[in-house]
Order: structure tokens, then C-alpha cells, then sequence
């Protein structure tokens, strides 16, 4: 039993007053001084800003893309339009970078529910989410395994990086049988949601056609490529003279940040996230700090500012976003009770 969730808004706010009171309080008595963080924003090379959000904006594309052939895959009779999908992405962005939880791959699935006209498809998007994800997760692994041979890691690093390490292989090889499991043996173990769980398979249906797998996988792969060259750029705007092995450290910090969202953007933990493991490379912890909070600008001002774009074309309100875990609960809950 799920244990009942505050509709107030005063009992909302008065749950996650005190953490939160916590960490501004701990950041006051132990964080940096501000004086040096506000320093080192005074060196900032607006031309590698530049060039490191453009680039996030590749990133962001090629991303899409790969969720594109995903998509393709698991709607071989429908066609969408390369721009929807894209607007359905970025909007995602937005949810995941200006709220609490991993909203925007709810955020997702409803955007580009509205432009697919078949019964369930919003079931086979959110198989497609999942099936992304999975790449994500292969290009991740390979990102932490060259972590460990190439960067200075802090020790402290090591036992959470081999845990997400082995988190992230379980999903995939999860992702994998359920995507190859038979439909009877479905039907069988979970009865009156059958097609539900039918129609979320075909979004995963990518994970056994060796051919769009790979493509889809090239593509991702080149999406955290492209991220990590940004990241490197981030850092020449900030004068940190870093490698690439320095900024693959930095990036699989920043992800490993974000992986549990609990409060927007886990704003303070992603900085602290950077900055420790700079310590290594000669850094000091309030250029450090500054610099984790510049690399998160400059990526929520991709997200943030695509999906702003695309939020009111999409026909959608910031209002709506915050309401999307709520709303996709009930409508789940409908779902279920009409199968049954």
C-alpha cells in the first residue's frame, strides 16, 4: 500500500520545508566562499559558452534522433514528423530540468500522444522512453568504464560509479527479455492489463532488430559524444585547463547528480558533484562550484529554452507539466478498470 500523498498545498510545502532548511543551512556553514565563486565568473570566455551551448544543441538533436528510429520501429505504420518528435524531447527536457522526479518522460509520452491517432499508443511511447533509456544506459556504461582507466577518480567515487554501473547493466538485460518474453506468457502472469502491457512492448520491439538497434545506438552514442565535447568547452570557458578524460569524470558526476531528482535540478548536489572530483585536477573548490553552476546553465538553457519553445505549440501549459504524474495515475487507473 502506497503511503497517501499531501493534496494540500500547505502540507506539500511544510513536508519538504525542512530538508530543504537543512541543506541552505549547510551550505551557509560549510559551502564555499561565495566571494571566490562569484571570482571566478569574472574570467568566464563568453566565446567557449558559446560554442558549448551550441553544441549542447547538437546534442540535444542527434538524441532525438535516436529515440526518432526507436519510434519508427515501434509505429512502422505511422508516420511522424521529425519535428514532433523533436518538440516532444525537448519538452521532455524542460520537465526534467525545472521539476521534482523524472517528469519529463511523462512529459514525453503525453506530448507526442496527441500527434500518434491509435488506441494504446500512448502505452507504446512509453515502451519507446524506456527502450531510449536503455541506450542511454550502454553509452553510460562505456562512458564509466573509460572513467576508470583514463581519469583521476576520487576513491569515494568509485563504490557509486561500479553501483550504477551494475544498475544500469540489470535494466538493460531487463529491457532485453521483456522485450523478447511471448505474449501468452504475459497474458498469463498479468491477466486483465494484458494489452496494456502488449502495446508497451511494441515500443521495445527496437531491442531485438539488430539493424535500427545499432543505428539507434550509433546515434545515441554520439549524442553523449557531442555532450562531452560540451562539457570539455564548458570548461575552457571558465579557464579549466581540463582533458577529456577530466570532463568524461565531469559528466558521468553530473549524470550520477541526477539520476534521482529530489528537489529541480538537485541544484547544490550537482555543483558539489563537480566540483569534489576537480579538487584532483588542481581546482579549487569554489572555482569548482562556479563552474558546476555555469555547466548547468549552460545545459538547462538548451533544455529549458527548447521547451519553452515547444510547450504552447504542443498545446500544453507549464501548469500541465507539474500535474503530469498525477494526471497519468488517474488516467492509468481508468485504463485498467475499462480492460477489466
Amino acid at each position: 500500500m502506497r503511503a497517501p500523498i499531501p493534496r494540500s498545498r500547505f502540507w506539500r510545502v511544510a513536508a519538504v520545508t525542512p530538508p530543504i532548511a537543512g541543506l541552505v543551512v549547510l551550505a551557509v556553514w560549510h559551502g564555499p566562499d561565495l566571494g571566490h565563486v562569484a571570482d571566478a565568473f569574472q574570467v568566464v570566455a563568453w566565446e567557449w559558452v558559446a560554442a558549448a551551448v551550441l553544441i549542447n544543441l547538437l546534442s540535444v538533436a542527434v538524441r532525438s534522433t535516436a529515440w526518432r528510429i526507436v519510434l519508427r520501429e515501434a509505429f512502422p505504420h505511422t508516420r511522424l514528423r521529425n519535428r514532433s518528435v523533436f518538440a516532444a524531447f525537448c519538452v521532455g527536457l524542460l520537465a526534467n530540468a525545472a521539476l521534482p522526479g523524472r517528469v519529463g518522460e511523462l512529459a514525453r509520452v503525453a506530448v507526442l500522444s496527441r500527434r500518434v491517432r491509435r488506441q494504446g499508443a500512448w502505452a507504446t511511447i512509453a515502451g519507446t522512453v524506456f527502450a531510449h533509456r536503455m541506450f542511454d544506459v550502454v553509452a553510460s556504461a562505456a562512458l564509466v568504464v573509460y572513467v576508470l582507466y583514463a581519469a583521476r577518480l576520487p576513491k569515494w567515487a568509485v563504490p557509486g560509479l561500479a553501483i550504477v554501473f551494475g544498475i544500469g547493466l540489470g535494466l538493460l538485460f531487463a529491457g532485453l527479455i521483456l522485450a523478447r518474453r511471448r505474449q501468452h506468457t504475459v497474458a498469463e502472469e498479468f491477466g486483465v492489463v494484458r494489452p496494456m502491457l502488449t502495446m508497451a512492448r511494441a515500443g521495445l520491439v527496437v531491442l531485438h532488430r539488430p539493424a535500427p538497434a545499432i543505428g539507434a545506438l550509433l546515434f545515441q552514442l554520439s549524442g553523449w559524444a557531442t555532450q562531452l565535447f560540451a562539457v570539455w568547452a564548458a570548461m575552457r570557458a571558465f579557464q579549466i585547463e581540463g582533458s577529456i578524460p577530466a570532463a568524461a569524470l565531469v559528466l558521468i558526476l553530473i549524470n550520477l547528480a541526477t539520476i534521482f531528482p529530489l528537489w529541480p535540478g538537485n541544484v547544490g548536489l550537482v555543483q558539489a558533484a563537480v566540483a569534489l572530483p576537480l579538487l584532483s585536477y588542481g581546482i579549487d573548490y569554489p572555482h569548482g562550484i562556479a563552474f558546476g553552476f555555469g555547466l548547468q546553465a549552460i545545459e538547462a538553457s538548451v533544455g529549458v529554452g527548447l521547451g519553452l519553445a515547444f510547450l504552447a505549440r504542443e498545446g500544453f501549459t507549464f501548469a500541465m507539466l507539474k500535474r503530469m504524474p498525477e494526471v497519468t495515475e488517474v488516467e492509468l487507473d481508468e485504463r485498467v478498470e475499462r480492460i477489466a
